[in-house]
C-alpha cells in the first residue's frame, strides 16, 4: 500500500504517518497540492491520497480525473465537521477521517483500498490447480497471460502472482487498455513530455516507469489497438522505452502480466492482434475457470461478502440458509465472482429475517433468484421455469426497465439514495445522474435522501 498525504494536517501529519507506517504502508508527505500532482507524474505512484480538508479537494480529484490518474481520496479534518465532511464528499472524495487518527479507523481506511479487493479466496479443486500453478511459476520473471472470463479474478491473480514473486515490495501498476480511448492508451503507457501535444501541461512518466522494479498489469490487453502492439512489442524486446515527445530511449525493469477475455488465437486469425505480441506474452498461460465450474468456491465467496457487507453497512450478519446455498449454486453467474458479490451486497441490505432467504436474492434486473430456478417463492408458490416473468419484459426498451427498476429501489429504500445505489450497485452519483434525468423528463421522483455520513 502506497500512502501519499497532502497538506500539514494542522500538525496531525506526524501521529497519522506512524499509525499508516505501523500498519504496513509506504507513505510520503506533500504539502499542497501542484506537489502532489508533481510527484504523481514523476512516477511516484501512489494507492491512495488523503489530504487535509482545509485544501481544495475538488480541484485534487478534478485534475486526477484529467490527467488519467486513477487515486481514490479520502479527506481528513480535525474533529468531526459535518459541514467539511459533505463539501469533501461532494466534491469527489470517498471518505472523511476525522483527526486526531484512531489506529482502527486508519486500518481500516487502508484495509478497504489494499485488502478487500486483492484478496484470493479458494477452495474449489478447479481452481486450486490454477493457484498451484501460479504459485510455481510466481518467482521467475516469466511474462504471464491470465485468460478467463470477465469477472473471474484476473486482476486478482496478477496480484497474488506478485506478491510471491522477488518484486513484492515494488510496485504493482495496473493499465486496463479497454478503459483508456486508443489515442491516450500510448502517453498513459510510455508517458510524455510537455508540450508533447495539446494538453501536455507537464512532463508525466507513464506506467512503465511507474512500475519500474516491479510488475505491470496491461488488463485487457486484447482491445489494445493494433498499430500500438508495435510498440508495446519493442518496450517488452528491449526493455526500453519512448516518451511521446522524448529525445532518448529509457530503460526499464519490469515484469508483464497481461489478461484478456478473450481467445487471442483468434484475434490473431482476425488480424487484431499481433501474433509476435502474443507469444511474447504467453510465457506461461493461467486460464481461470468460470464461477459456475467452482461449485465450492460459490458458497466461500457468498458467506465472505456477506461479512464483508454486514459490516460496511452497519447490518448484523446473517447466515444463507441451506436452501438459499444451494440455490447460489445452481445460478449460471454469467457475471462470475463481480455478479455474485453484487448479489450478496444486495441480499445483505434487503435480508429482514435471521437468514437470508432465497426469496432476499434479486439479480442485477430486479428480479428474483428464485423465479430464474423456479424454486417456490417465500409463500410457497412456484413460480415455474424462470420464464413466467419475461412477458412483462417483451416489448419494453432497456431504459424502461431500467427507470422502474431505479425508481423501485429507491421508493424501497424510502428514499435512501445511498442504500439505493449500493443495491442497485452503481454509485450515487450515476443515481442522481438517473434522477435528474427523470424529473426533467417529468416524472415523480421519490425525495431525496443521501444518506451522507461522516466516519466516526
Amino acid at each position: 500500500m502506497r500512502l501519499i498525504i497532502i497538506g500539514t494536517l494542522n500538525g496531525q501529519i506526524g501521529a497519522a504517518t506512524r499509525i499508516a507506517l505501523q500498519r504496513g504502508a509506504k507513505v510520503s508527505q506533500v504539502e499542497d497540492i501542484d506537489q502532489a500532482l508533481n510527484t504523481l507524474r514523476a512516477g511516484r505512484g501512489a494507492d491512495l491520497a488523503m489530504i487535509d480538508v482545509s485544501l481544495d479537494v475538488k480541484h485534487l480529484v478534478e485534475s486526477l480525473k484529467a490527467e488519467r490518474i486513477n487515486l481514490p481520496v479520502v479527506a481528513c479534518g480535525i474533529g468531526n465537521d459535518a459541514r467539511a465532511a459533505v463539501a469533501a464528499i461532494r466534491a469527489g472524495a470517498k471518505e472523511y477521517l476525522p483527526l486526531p487518527p484512531e489506529a482502527d479507523l486508519i486500518a481500516a481506511v487502508l484495509e478497504a483500498v489494499a485488502e478487500e479487493s486483492h484478496q484470493l479466496l479458494f477452495r474449489d479443486p478447479a481452481m486450486g490447480q490454477v493457484v498451484k500453478l501460479a504459485e510455481q511459476i510466481a518467482p521467475s520473471g516469466a511474462s504471464v497471460m491470465i485468460t478467463g472470463e470477465s469477472g473471474t479474478g484476473k486482476e486478482v491473480m496478477a496480484h497474488f502472482i506478485h506478491a510471491r514473486s522477488p518484486r513484492a515490495e515494488r510496485p504493482f501498476v495496473s493499465v486496463n487498455c479497454a478503459a483508456i480511448p486508443d489515442t491516450l492508451l500510448e502517453s498513459e503507457l510510455f508517458g510524455h513530455e510537455k508540450g508533447a501535444f495539446t494538453g501536455a501541461v507537464a512532463r508525466r512518466l507513464g506506467k512503465f516507469e511507474e512500475a519500474n522494479g516491479g510488475t505491470l498489469l496491461l488488463d485487457e490487453i486484447s482491445e489494445m489497438d493494433i498499430r500500438l502492439q508495435a510498440k508495446l512489442l519493442r518496450a517488452i524486446q528491449e526493455r526500453e522505452i519512448d516518451r511521446i515527445g522524448g529525445s532518448k530511449p529509457v530503460k526499464v525493469d519490469i515484469r508483464v502480466i497481461a489478461t484478456s477475455n478473450r481467445n487471442l488465437a483468434d484475434e490473431v486469425a482476425k488480424g487484431n492482434f499481433r501474433e509476435d505480441l502474443l507469444f511474447r506474452l504467453n510465457v506461461v498461460n493461467l486460464k481461470l475457470p468460470p464461477l459456475r465450474q467452482r461449485p465450492a468456491d460459490i458458497e466461500l465467496l457468498a458467506t465472505h461478502f456477506v461479512k464483508k457487507y454486514a459490516e460496511v453497512n452497519g447490518v448484523p450478519e446473517r447466515p444463507l440458509s441451506p436452501a438459499t446455498l444451494e440455490a447460489l449454486k445452481q445460478a449460471p453467474w454469467r457475471g462470475n465472482v463481480r455478479e455474485l458479490e453484487n448479489t450478496m451486497h444486495r441480499a445483505v441490505l434487503l435480508a429482514l429475517g435471521p437468514q437470508i432467504e432465497i426469496g432476499d436474492i434479486r439479480l442485477p434486473d430486479g428480479s428474483a433468484l428464485a423465479d430464474a430456478l423456479g424454486r417456490p417463492s417465500p409463500d410457497g408458490v412456484a413460480t415455474g421455469d424462470g420464464a413466467a416473468a419475461a412477458p412483462n419484459l417483451v416489448g419494453r426498451t432497456v431504459a424502461d426497465v431500467e427507470r422502474d427498476l431505479i425508481i423501485d429501489t429507491l421508493k424501497h429504500c424510502l428514499g435512501n439514495r445511498t442504500h439505493a445505489a449500493n443495491i442497485l450497485g452503481i454509485s450515487i452519483r450515476t443515481l442522481r445522474n438517473k434522477l435528474k434525468q427523470y424529473s426533467d423528463e417529468g416524472l415523480a421522483v421519490p425525495a431525496a435522501n443521501e444518506g451522507t455520513r461522516a466516519t466516526a
